[in-house]
């Protein structure tokens, strides 16, 4: 699994006296509450004094928060200029996911589930205090078909000279048969992944395949979700239409990324499996706001206009059958400035306290980090947002990340200090 702190904390004592702290399990504040923070970690939570502090922090009439979630994103996508990116060098691909992961933590994002793309130095470079970025938690390389919604692949390619043949790069690894989908699932878990995402349907940043094609075959899903299984872990799903999430969901899969296209009978199906449902609103109207200048071509801002004005609704249908509901943004290289908006997005539909239980109690479960991330208790990790608005009364107003976090604190570390 994921490293447990981001960074290597200093031996640092870091107290937060006198705020209004949430618990999120029960949704409910705590005045004039004290909050200790050694070593990264939460050591105390009290109405007394806590005695001597390296960093301290008045939070007196604001309201102390866990470290903010996003269950979808993608460092190695850091750009929208997606031809451009087939040409970059790793020194590229440093520079600009380091920028990516260091405004992360900026928004208040302390941790991210990483959906696909090779993260690792990322990852490292985090852990060994050379980039301030979130605690990521990796699918690793996304599994796709051929010239399904993970091949990258431009042109024409060659011919594989035999069924099991594996074509991998920074993003995804091209699997097609039993055979094949067990040899990648098995290499992905050996190498670390936290969890296995997949492909079963087209998408919106792919150009060979439709969106509503169905990837994949129940055969192959079923073995992937096997061997992740095997791991103690789970299989996301890549899916937008009623056909691809009826098959993954019946294959085992865990958790539907997206899930734009569904309809009331797969609303229900989801639902009665237990399985949950990650939308994505922003990362739409991001691409449809400034796709087009960075050079999204047509065809795929055709896509993203059908998922676009889909999203809302299947939103509403999802909360509305029951079905448990993380929180993500899957923003895109220059996109992603947008993070917080994804909370405004979802407040047109769900009440406030839904969306934050997506984000803080449903994502901490899909990041295997219940009772780490997600709440502010002893033994938790020392990840804080600090704001002026109350997210409970105005979800809108805690979305402007600017005016609305006074400080965030990651592993007891003051990342920002805005008071």
């Amino acid at each position: 699994m994921s490293s447990d702190h981001p960074v290597s904390p200093e031996s640092t004592r870091t107290v937060i006296r006198n705020g209004t702290v949430l618990d999120t399990e029960t949704m409910t504040y705590t005045e004039n509450q004290t909050l200790v923070i050694e070593d990264g970690v939460i050591v105390d939570l009290a109405d007394s004094d806590a005695g001597r502090a390296d960093v301290e922090i008045d939070a007196r009439g604001r309201f102390v928060l866990p470290g903010l979630i996003d269950g979808h994103v993608h460092f190695r996508l850091a750009t929208l200029n997606f031809h451009a990116l087939a040409s970059w060098s790793e020194v590229q691909f440093g520079i600009v996911m380091a920028g990516l992961a260091k405004s992360t933590v900026e928004r208040g994002f302390t941790t991210v589930r990483d959906l696909g793309g090779e993260v690792n130095g990322l990852m490292r470079s985090i852990r060994d205090g050379a980039t301030p970025g979130p605690r990521i938690v990796r699918a690793g390389m996304m599994l796709t078909q051929t010239g399904g919604h993970g091949d990258p692949r431009s042109g024409e390619i060659e011919v594989a000279s035999c069924g099991c043949l594996l074509d991998s790069n920074v993003m995804s690894i091209v699997a097609d048969g039993v055979d094949a989908v067990r040899k990648a699932a098995r290499h992905l878990l050996r190498d670390g992944s936290d969890f296995i995402k997949i492909h079963v349907s087209g998408g919106v940043a792919s150009p060979t395949d439709p969106l509503d094609s169905v990837q994949y075959t129940p055969e192959e899903i079923r073995t992937i979700v096997t061997e992740a299984a095997h791991r103690h872990t789970y299989v996301s799903a890549h899916a937008y239409t009623p056909e691809a999430i009826a098959m993954a969901v019946g294959a085992g899969v865990h958790c539907i990324e997206h899930g734009n296209l569904m309809d009331d009978p797969t609303a229900s199906l989801i639902a009665d499996a237990g399985a949950v449902v990650v939308p994505t609103l922003v990362t739409y109207q991001a691409m449809n706001d400034i796709g087009r200048q960075l050079g999204l071509p047509a065809a795929n801002l055709a896509k993203n206009t059908t998922v676009l004005e889909s999203g809302l609704e299947s939103l509403e249908r999802a909360h509305n059958a029951g079905i448990t509901l993380g929180f993500g943004t899957d923003l895109i290289g220059e996109s992603q400035p947008r993070q917080n908006e994804e909370l405004a997005l979802r407040a047109e539909v769900q009440p406030a306290e839904a969306v934050l239980r997506s984000m803080w109690n449903v994502n901490a479960r899909l990041c295997h980090h219940e009772g780490r991330i997600g709440v502010l208790e002893p033994g938790a990790f020392g990840d804080v947002v600090i704001s002026n608005v109350d997210p409970l009364d105005d979800l809108i107003a805690f979305a402007d990340h600017e005016t609305a976090l006074s400080h965030i604190v990651q592993g007891g570390q003051l990342v920002v200090d805005r008071g």
